[in-house]
C-alpha cells in the first residue's frame, strides 16, 4: 500500500482536493512530484536518517513533499505555523532538522547557521524541484515522521521512531486499524478540517492515500463549510476534534438543516475529552456513525469504542486494542475499578522522548508502563472515561479537582464560545477554581452572564466544585488541534511560577 501504486492503477484519480481553491492533486501528480523532491533532497547531500522541518499552511505541496520524504528515508519534522519564533527554534536544533520548507518568511532572529532553508525571498522549493527527475531515486526506502507534543504544560517533546525497514509499499498499525474498525478502502473520500502538522491529521490523511481514497483537505475550519464540503464531495469519513463538534452545533439549527450528510458513514474524534451531551448532540443528528479513541503522539497505547458501545458506557473513550490500560496511584501501583489515577499502558510500544532522558523517565513507573500525564479511571469491563491531566488537578480545601468536569458543563452553555478552569493561588483554600471564559459575544461579558453562568452549574456539579470567580477572556489560546493551553492560561494568575 503505497500512492506510488496507486500513480499506476488510478493515475488520474485525486490523491488529495484542496476544498478552499478546489486544487486537484492526481496519484500520478502526487507520484512524479514526489519522486522529484525526493531526488532534490538527495540532491542537497540528505541521506536515510537525515531530517527535514516543514513550517506549512495546510496547501497543496505539503503531502507532496512529506511523501517525498518518507519515499528518501528521511525524518520529517512538522512545525506548527503558530509557534513562536524561540519554540520553532528549539524544535529545529533538537531533532537536528539540515533542511526547513517554509510556507511564510522566516522570522529575521530565527537562528538559521548550517540549515538549508526554502521559504519566500530566500529560497524557492518547487522552483527547484522542477528541475529534477519524475522517475524514483535509486536509493529509496521507507523514512519516518519526527512529531513532537504539542506542549500544553511545558516545553514540546520530540518522538522519534525508528525508521522503518524494507519495501515502501509496507503497511502499518493506523492504516490496518483504518480498514477494519472505520472501513477505510480505496473508495474512501476522506475530509481533514484540521492543521495537517498535527500527527493525528497527517497520519490519517496518509493512511488513505496509502489505500488509494481521496483527502479533502479543508485550508482553515469553518463550521458551516465542514457540511457543505461532506454534502458537495460526498464525503465518507472524517475526523474531528471536540472543538469542531461545539462549533458545528452552535449553527443555528436553519444552517444545519441545510446540508446533506447521508454520505458520511463514519466520523471519528480524539484529542480531547468529548462533553457527553455534546457528543450525544451529534450522535442524535448524524446517528450511529461516531466513533472514538485515545492516543497520543508517542503511539505507546490506543483505546476504541464505537457508537452502540458508547451509548451503554458514555463519557468513555473505550477499551484498549494496543496495550492494556493500567490505572495507578502515585506509588505506581495498579488501582481497581472506578478509583481515579494515572493512566498507563502495559505491553504498549515503547517511546522515547528525543534528548529528554529526565523526561522519558518521568513517562514510565516503576513497571515499565508508560503514560502520557493523563488522569481517568476505568469501569468492570475495561472502559477507560478520562477525568483530566495530572499536572491541571486543583487541591481546593483539601479536595482534589478535576477541571474537565466542569468545563464539560459550561462549554454547552448557548453564551459560552470556549472556557477555561484553572486554580488560583488561595490564602484560604490553597487554589480556589477560576473560570475563565470567551462568551459567544463579547458584549455580553460582565457580572450578569458570569451570574447566569453560577446558576447553569448549579445541580450539575458540586458546590465545592463551583468556580468562585469568574473572568472573561475575548479569544482563549488553543491549539489547533484542538487542546487548551491551560498552561498560558494558568501563568496570569501565578507570576512568577
Amino acid at each position: 500500500m503505497h500512492p506510488s501504486i496507486h500513480a499506476r492503477t488510478t493515475p488520474d484519480k485525486p490523491a488529495y482536493i484542496m476544498a478552499g481553491t478546489g486544487e486537484r492533486v492526481s496519484y500520478a501528480q502526487l507520484e512524479a512530484r514526489s519522486n522529484q523532491g525526493a531526488h532534490l533532497f538527495r540532491a542537497l547531500g540528505l541521506r536515510r536518517g537525515d531530517g527535514i522541518a516543514l513550517l506549512l499552511d495546510n496547501g497543496p505541496a505539503f503531502f507532496e513533499i512529506v511523501w517525498a520524504a518518507q519515499r528518501a528515508g528521511l525524518y520529517y519534522t512538522c512545525l506548527s505555523t503558530r509557534l513562536a519564533t524561540p519554540e520553532i527554534a528549539f524544535i529545529l536544533s533538537d531533532s537536528g532538522s539540515r533542511l526547513l520548507i517554509a510556507s511564510q518568511p522566516v522570522p529575521a532572529d530565527l537562528p538559521t547557521e548550517g540549515l538549508i532553508v526554502f521559504a519566500p525571498a530566500v529560497r524557492d522549493f518547487l522552483t527547484e524541484r522542477a528541475a529534477m527527475p519524475e522517475t524514483p531515486i535509486a536509493d529509496e526506502s521507507p523514512g519516518n515522521d519526527m512529531l513532537y507534543s504539542s506542549g500544553t504544560t511545558g516545553r514540546p517533546k520530540g518522538i522519534k521512531p525508528p525508521l522503518p525497514e524494507g519495501s515502501l509499499d509496507q503497511s502499518n498499525a493506523l492504516t490496518d486499524y483504518g480498514r477494519t474498525s472505520y472501513g477505510m478502502d480505496s473508495s474512501s473520500i476522506f475530509l481533514s478540517p484540521a492543521p495537517l502538522y498535527h500527527a493525528a491529521p497527517l497520519r490519517w490523511c496518509m493512511s488513505i492515500q496509502k489505500l488509494g481514497g481521496t483527502v479533502i483537505v479543508m485550508e482553515k475550519f469553518d463550521p458551516e463549510a465542514t457540511l457543505a464540503l461532506i454534502e458537495r464531495f460526498s464525503v465518507t469519513h472524517a475526523q474531528f476534534v471536540p472543538t469542531h463538534f461545539v462549533r458545528i452545533l452552535k449553527l443555528p439549527e436553519a444552517v444545519r438543516r441545510r446540508y446533506d450528510l447521508c454520505s458520511l458513514v463514519t466520523a471519528f474524534h480524539a484529542a480531547a475529552p468529548c462533553p457527553v451531551e455534546v457528543k450525544q448532540a451529534i450522535l442524535n443528528w448524524w446517528g450511529p456513525i461516531l466513533h472514538e479513541f485515545y492516543a497520543g503522539t508517542e503511539a505507546n497505547g490506543l483505546t476504541s469504542i464505537g457508537p452502540a458501545e458508547w451509548l451503554t458506557h458514555p463519557g468513555s473513550v473505550g477499551r484498549a486494542i494496543w496495550g492494556k490500560v493500567r490505572i495507578c496511584d502515585e506509588d505506581g501501583e495498579w488501582l481497581p475499578p472506578r478509583e481515579i489515577g494515572t493512566i498507563y499502558f502495559a505491553d504498549g510500544a515503547p517511546f522515547e522522548y528525543h534528548n529528554d532522558p529526565e523526561k522519558t523517565a518521568q513517562s514510565r513507573n516503576r513497571h515499565g508502563w508508560t503514560t502520557l500525564g493523563d488522569v481517568g479511571w476505568v469501569d468492570e469491563e475495561g472502559f477507560l472515561y478520562l477525568t483530566d491531566r495530572q499536572s491541571f488537578m486543583i487541591i481546593s480545601g483539601g479536595v482534589n479537582i478535576y477541571p474537565q468536569e466542569i468545563e464539560d458543563a459550561l462549554i454547552i452553555h448557548p453564551k459560552v464560545a470556549d472556557v477555561a478552569i484553572i486554580g488560583a493561588p488561595d490564602p484560604e483554600m490553597g487554589e480556589r477554581v477560576v473560570a475563565v471564559v470567551e462568551p459567544a459575544h463579547w458584549d455580553e461579558a460582565g457580572p450578569a452572564l458570569a451570574e447566569e453562568l453560577l446558576a447553569h452549574l448549579a445541580g450539575r456539579i458540586g458546590r465545592i466544585k463551583l468556580p468562585r470567580q469568574i473572568d472573561f477572556d475575548p479569544n482563549l489560546p488553543r491549539h489547533p488541534n484542538g487542546k487548551l493551553l491551560k498552561r498560558i492560561v494558568r501563568a496570569r494568575y501565578w507570576p512568577g511560577a
